[in-house]
């Protein structure tokens, strides 16, 4: 694994699921919960029915313009340009505020699920409900495409969107942790 992500130019870091025999593996090759991870070192991931009622605003087959900067928080790399773009059906919803990209979701639809890997709102957009929004157009896109059910994951420490997801019906599947050498 370390191997592939110094080749790849990524840090390495593996997610592994809470109270699995794997931490038990990575602590004793000299490994450690990764405390400073950007989102978090713990996260649990959700999963919910659709629930498809959403305005139907655009969901883009491609990232449009300043969809990629404000996914990442700046500037985009070429691996995490890849990474966010691939997928068997991705979908790219965006909502613009005063002229600019004020939040982004992204979601891909493998099966009957909806996997949503992004949801960012500016600092300056928070608070006005347009994470729900957000989440409720790629619903409706995603139903359009086949899926019935959704999932997601957000750090633990991510108490405001915890009462999110749990008022849009969202229940805990499990947590898993990231680990570093």
């Amino acid at each position: 694994m370390i191997h592939f992500a110094r080749r790849h130019e990524i840090r390495p870091y593996a997610q592994v699921v809470v109270g699995s025999p794997w931490e038990s593996v990575l602590s004793q090759a000299g490994w450690s919960v990764n405390l400073a991870h950007p989102k978090g070192a713990e996260s649990a991931v959700l999963s919910a029915p659709l629930s498809a009622d959403g305005c139907g605003a655009t969901v883009y087959d491609n990232p449009p313009p300043g969809w990629l900067e404000v996914a990442v928080r700046g500037p985009v790399s070429e691996n995490q340009r890849q990474i966010l773009t691939g997928g068997p059906k991705v979908g790219f919803a965006s909502i613009a505020c005063g002229g600019e990209i004020a939040g982004v979701a992204r979601g891909c639809v493998v099966g009957t699920w909806l996997h949503i890997a992004v949801l960012e709102v500016r600092q300056e957009y928070r608070r006005r409900g347009l994470g729900r929004q957000l989440l409720s157009d790629l619903d409706t896109w995603a139903a359009q495409e086949g899926a019935t059910d959704r999932v997601l994951q957000v750090s633990v420490d991510n108490e405001v969107a915890l009462g999110i997801y749990q008022d849009l019906g969202y229940a805990e599947s499990h947590r898993y942790r990231y680990w570093a050498p």
